[in-house]
C-alpha cells in the first residue's frame, strides 16, 4: 500500500507546499530597528547617568539594571512577547533576552506556587547559560592567569 508520502523527495515537496514563505527582508528590518531602539534606550539612560555625574562604570551598571527591570516588567505584562513576535532576534539584545528568559518561565509556572512553580522553573532556560557562562569565564581566567604569570601574555 502506497501512502501519499513515499520518499524523502515527496516529503520535501509536501513540506514546501505547506510551509509559508518567511518574509526575510521584513524580519531583518524589524530586528534591526527594534534592536537599535533597545540599544538607543540604553544609550539615553547611560548618557543621562553621565550627565548626572556618575562615572562610566556606575552608569553602565544603571543601564543594565534599568534594561533588566524594563524587560521584566514588559514580560510580566505579556508585552515583551508581542515585541518579540515583531522584532524576532532584534528584541533579544543579550541583556533583555536574558531577563526575558528568567521572567517568562516564572510567569508561566506561577500557578504551581511560588516555590515549586516560580522558584523551581525560573532558571530552566537561563540556568544552563549561567552554568556554562560562569564555567567558561573561570576557565578562561585560569588560562589567562597561567599564561600571564609565565610572562607569555605580559
Amino acid at each position: 500500500m502506497n501512502s501519499p508520502i513515499d520518499t524523502n523527495k515527496d516529503y520535501q515537496e509536501y513540506v514546501e507546499q505547506k510551509s509559508p514563505n518567511s518574509p526575510i527582508l521584513k524580519n531583518c528590518l524589524n530586528a534591526f530597528w527594534i534592536g537599535g531602539l533597545i540599544c538607543s534606550i540604553g544609550q539615553v539612560i547611560y548618557s543621562f547617568c553621565l550627565y548626572k555625574g556618575m562615572d562610566s562604570n556606575s552608569a553602565g551598571t544603571v543601564v543594565s539594571i534599568m534594561l533588566i527591570a524594563l524587560t521584566a516588567i514588559l514580560t510580566s505584562l505579556n508585552l515583551f512577547n508581542k515585541i518579540g513576535k515583531i522584532a524576532g532576534a532584534g528584541s533579544f539584545v543579550p541583556i533583555t533576552g536574558f531577563a526575558n528568559s528568567i521572567v517568562a518561565p516564572a510567569m508561566e509556572y506561577k500557578s504551581e506556587g511560588y516555590v515549586m512553580g516560580v522558584g523551581a522553573k525560573m532558571f530552566t532556560v537561563a540556568g544552563p547559560v549561567l552554568v556554562y557562562g560562569l564555567s567558561t569565564s573561570i576557565a578562561v581566567g585560569l588560562i589567562y592567569l597561567l599564561f600571564h604569570t609565565q610572562g607569555i601574555l605580559a
